[in-house]
Formats: C-alpha cells, sequence, structure tokens
C-alpha cells in the first residue's frame, strides 16, 4: 500500500472517496445477503466485509481489489454450518486462512493460475445455479427449511408453489425491477441500494406479512462484535481439513482472479503472493469478530475501478462505509425483507452463471467441453468439493492424454529424416552402419516411457551405438528420468553404447543430480550430431 500512496494527491483523495462510498452501498445488501444465506447472520456477513477489506487493502498485492464475503463461499459455507455449527466454520475458515499464508510464503501464488478454466467455469457455473435455487424459498415467500441439495430443493420448492406469499413475491419482482432498470436512468447511485431502499419502504408502509431482517434475527446489532475463538482440537481439524481446503482454493482463486481482472482494466500488476497472504490473514482474523471466508470480489473490484478508484484507500473508506452502518443505521437495516435481498443474490446467481461459457467451450475441443460439464453437474448434484475434485482430475488425465501426444521416440535414417530440419538434418552425413540414432521430441514424463521402449524393439538388429538426439525435449520430470535411465542401463547391459546430443539444460540438470550424466560419461554429451558422429568414428576405431 505504501508504493500506492506515493505521490498521493487532493484529486486521488476525491477519485478514492467517491469510489468508496459507491462500493460500499454496493457492498451493503450483498455483505448482509451472502451471510444469511451462508446460514449466519447479517451482522457476520458485514463484520467480513469489514475486517476482510480494511485487511486486504492495507496488505493486499492488488492496488484495487475489494474484499468480502462472495457467492462462491455461499454451498460450502451453508452445508458447514449445517454440519458443524459456527464454531466448526470458523476453525475451518483460520485452517483455510493459515493455508493461504503458506501458499504466498511459499510462493504459489503464480502456480494457480493455470487452473484449467472449465474446471473454474464448470463450478462458477454450478455455484450460480445452487445459489439461485437456494434463494427461491425467500424470494417466493414459502418459509421451507431447505434441503442441503439442488435435486431436493427443486421437489421440496416444486411441493409448495400453491403455497406463494404473494407479498414476498411482489416485493422481490419490485427489486428485480429496480436492479435492471435503474441503470438505464443513472450509474451515480448504486441500483442495489435503490432496490432495497425501495423495497423496504413499500413492504414497511404496506404493512405486509413477509419475513425481514428483524423479524427473523432480531435486527443488526449496534456496536462493536463480542470476540470468538473456536475451539481447537486434532480431532476436529482432521473432521475440517476438507472444508478447509476447499475454501482455501475458493478463496486463493478468487481473489486472484479478481486482481486479474482490475489488471486487465487498469494495466497494472499484482503481487499474486502478498494477495495470497493478506487474503490467508483476513481468513484468520475474520472469525474472531465472528465472521465468515472472505476473498477478493470480482465485481466490487471491477466498480471500485469503474468508478474512479486510484489506490487501496477507496477499500478503506468502503469498509468505513460498513462500519458506518453498524453503528449508526442497524436499527434501520432490520426492516430491509428477506425477499428484497434474495432478489439482490438472485442477480448475481445469474451474473455467476456465464452461460456463453458452454457455447464458447461448446465449439471449442470436445474434451474441455466435457469437463465444464462434468464439474458443472457433480458441484449442482452432489457438492462443490466433489465437482472441483472430479473436474480437476479429468483436466489432469486430458492434460497428460495431450502431452502425451506431443511426445514421441522416432528412429531416425537418412530416408526418413525430414528436410526441414535443415543443418541438423543426417541427410548426406556417413553413419556407420552399426549405429543407429533416435529422435525424442517433446517433455519426457512417464508417458514417454512405452514410446521410448517401443521405439527401441522396433529398431531390429543390435547396434554397437545409439544416439539420443534430444534437442527437441524441453523438460523432463523423475518419471521420464527414469524411463530413460532404464532404458540406458538396459543398452548398455547389452554391450551398446550411449551418445547424447544437444540436450537441453533443464534435461541436462535433472541427469546431471541424478548421477546419470556421470555414469553415461560426460564425454558422450555432444553439442550437435558432427560431434558425435566424429567421437562415435574414434570409439569404434579403437574397437576394430
Amino acid at each position: 500500500m505504501v508504493a500506492a500512496l506515493r505521490g498521493y494527491r487532493r484529486a486521488d483523495l476525491f477519485a478514492d472517496l467517491g469510489a468508496g462510498l459507491t462500493v460500499g452501498l454496493i457492498a451493503l445488501p450483498l455483505a448482509i445477503g451472502f451471510g444469511i444465506a451462508s446460514g449466519v447472520t447479517p451482522q457476520q456477513g458485514l463484520w467480513t466485509g469489514i475486517i476482510a477489506s480494511l485487511v486486504v487493502a492495507l496488505l493486499g498485492g492488488s492496488r484495487f481489489q475489494v474484499a468480502g464475503p462472495t457467492g462462491a463461499f455461499v454451498p460450502v459455507l451453508f452445508s458447514v454450518v449445517a454440519m458443524y455449527g459456527y464454531g466448526g466454520l470458523a476453525l475451518a475458515t483460520m485452517m483455510a486462512g493459515v493455508m493461504l499464508i503458506l501458499l504466498g510464503a511459499l510462493r504459489m501464488g503464480k502456480l494457480l493460475k493455470f487452473f484449467p478454466y472449465p474446471v473454474v467455469a464448470g463450478f462458477t457455473s454450478g455455484i450460480a445455479v445452487i445459489i439461485f435455487c437456494g434463494q427461491l424459498n425467500e424470494f417466493l415467500g414459502l418459509g421451507l427449511k431447505m434441503p442441503g441439495h439442488v435435486p431436493q430443493q427443486i421437489v421440496a420448492l416444486a411441493s409448495r408453489l400453491h403455497s406463494i406469499n404473494w407479498q414476498a413475491f411482489a416485493i422481490g419482482a419490485l427489486t428485480l425491477a429496480i436492479l435492471y432498470a435503474w441503470p438505464l436512468l443513472t450509474r451515480r447511485v448504486p441500483a442495489s441500494i435503490v432496490a432495497v431502499v425501495v423495497a423496504t419502504v413499500v413492504a414497511h408502509f404496506a404493512g405486509w406479512p413477509i419475513a425481514t431482517i428483524d423479524s427473523r434475527f432480531g435486527g443488526i446489532p449496534a456496536g462493536l462484535p463480542g470476540l470468538h475463538f473456536p475451539t481447537v482440537s486434532l480431532e476436529a481439524m482432521r473432521d475440517l481439513m476438507g472444508p478447509a481446503f476447499t475454501i482455501a482454493a475458493l478463496g486463493a482463486i478468487e481473489s486472484l482472479l479478481s486482481a486479474m481482472v482490475a489488471d486487465g482494466m487498469t494495466d497494472t500488476r499484482h503481487d499474486p503472493n502478498q494477495e495470497l497472504m493478506a487474503q490467508g490473514i483476513a481468513n484468520v482474523l475474520c472469525p474472531i469478530a465472528g465472521g465468515i471466508p472472505a476473498t477478493g470480489a470480482i465485481a466490487r473490484t471491477a466498480a471500485n475501478i469503474r468508478t474512479g478508484a486510484r489506490t487501496p484507500i477507496s477499500a478503506i473508506i468502503h469498509a468505513l462505509v460498513l462500519l458506518t452502518v453498524v453503528f449508526l443505521a442497524a436499527p434501520l437495516a432490520g426492516y430491509i425483507p428477506l425477499a428484497a435481498l434474495s432478489a439482490i443474490l438472485l442477480t448475481v446467481a445469474l451474473r455467476m452463471a456465464e452461460l456463453h461459457t458452454f457455447i464458447e467451450l461448446w465449439r471449442g475441443p470436445r474434451a474441455d467441453f466435457g469437463v465444464l460439464v462434468a464439474a458443472f453437474s457433480l458441484t449442482v448434484v452432489f457438492d462443490l468439493t466433489i465437482g472441483v475434485g472430479a473436474g480437476l482430475i479429468m483436466a489432469v488425465v486430458l492434460f497428460l492424454r495431450q502431452m502425451e501426444e506431443v511426445t514421441h521416440v522416432r528412429l531416425v535414417t537418412a530416408e526418413s529424416e525430414d528436410a526441414g530440419t535443415g543443418s541438423h538434418s543426417i541427410r548426406g552425413k556417413d553413419i556407420p552402419s552399426d549405429v543407429i540414432l533416435y529422435r525424442i521430441e517433446g517433455p519426457m514424463f512417464f508417458a514417454a516411457a512405452e514410446k521410448l521402449d517401443m521405439a527401441l524393439r522396433g529398431s531390429g538388429g543390435k547396434p554397437r551405438v545409439v544416439i539420443f538426439r534430444m534437442r527437441s525435449v524441453p523438460a523432463m520430470d523423475a518419471s521420464g528420468l527414469h524411463a530413460f535411465e532404464g532404458a540406458i542401463e538396459k543398452l548398455r547391459r547389452d554391450g551398446i553404447e550411449i551418445f547424447l546430443t544437444a540436450v537441453r539444460p533443464q534435461p541436462m540438470k535433472v541427469m546431471f543430480e541424478a548421477g546419470l550424466a556421470e555414469r553415461v560419461g560426460l564425454d558422450r554429451f555432444c553439442a550437435d550430431i558432427d560431434q558425435a558422429l566424429v567421437a562415435v568414428r574414434e570409439l569404434l576405431s579403437t574397437r576394430i
């Protein structure tokens, strides 16, 4: 943050002030709504937005990040609260915070950007469906105790459609109408705050019997929250390790995606490791104030930038707006109808759905579309952990399959040599009859083992020398090293000499550290095929 405030001027302060006020008003109903949807109280959502935003603004690695509770967490948190209570959620949140701090400290931030896009899109769309179905209960005023999974929720909703509270539905519909119509008039005042105010006034003065924050939760307490320290035990940590890992993964992915969106909008660069550590600290501190998990909020961060934010001061002002509501306007917030908050979350779900992604990936590789559908379906039918886990496994398997297709081990002859290899071609070169050459192309990992074995078996005859041409091998892992080492040892047992040409730095480092380079002989590593052929002729001439 210190670097962002260098040369800070009055104009910057006014810009940050305007952006912070606007984003604070946008965040107010979202923080309350996400708190309720997660199975906790409205004030817990508010305090999460306050603490997380302050911590991330002060310590984070993005200039424009706005943190707080988000929709991605809703299904996970709701299930954790249902199974373990708030104490379990608080402990899982702190555990996730520690995981995020470790990820940042170990410089793992950049690796998360390689998280497969079909998996991210799949579980994001799945979360959208879960939020949408979960909010229909309050939107329609049914007053149901909703089941934990979408299929059962749909059955429960369908069985009670005859009991719709039409006043609650009217308030929800009015809120939706304002949310979509107000931006056509002006964007200076957030549509969500206008919708909540109008819906609250109409419901209150009409005297309609619908659920409000006051009637359901007893209002929002003004003043500071009490301190909460969850009970820590090895057994509880073991039970909560899965939810904690899911919370940490979601927090890391969404916060870094949000920071990347901010970079794209402002042509800046964030520090992913610093951002992860700040998010981790925020998630360790939030439960102490009774809060829930938080992460970078993409929509609020984008709104922060669009309304003129210049430094993290805008995110701090956003937190102060929420703090002001807690201290001064908490009694008024108690009148907010739950149907209005549900309508806001329904619009959030519709924006999260990313239906265009299904069309885009359908037009692309079918395998990626399959991963998207699998992650989406399993998230909706079962839960987020299963959806993400299965999606990742499928993505990894498909990646390995694609990598296998780009790795080749070919027997090279003057007749089979591609003319496009230029000066590295063996055409026109004098190759001794008892020397064979193999060209390895692509990364050497476990999938290359079978191809290497098949190529050696298909050579025919028993040569005196084998030359492995490795100019096109960019990388080698432990599995590839093991396979290559086995092939070389087998050849040497048969009395065959080994030479390698044009080995690139990473594979050379792997072979040197494993001791393979010394066992083969450093003199057997040649810069190119010409040097190798000279060394081979010298070797053969001494053994005639």
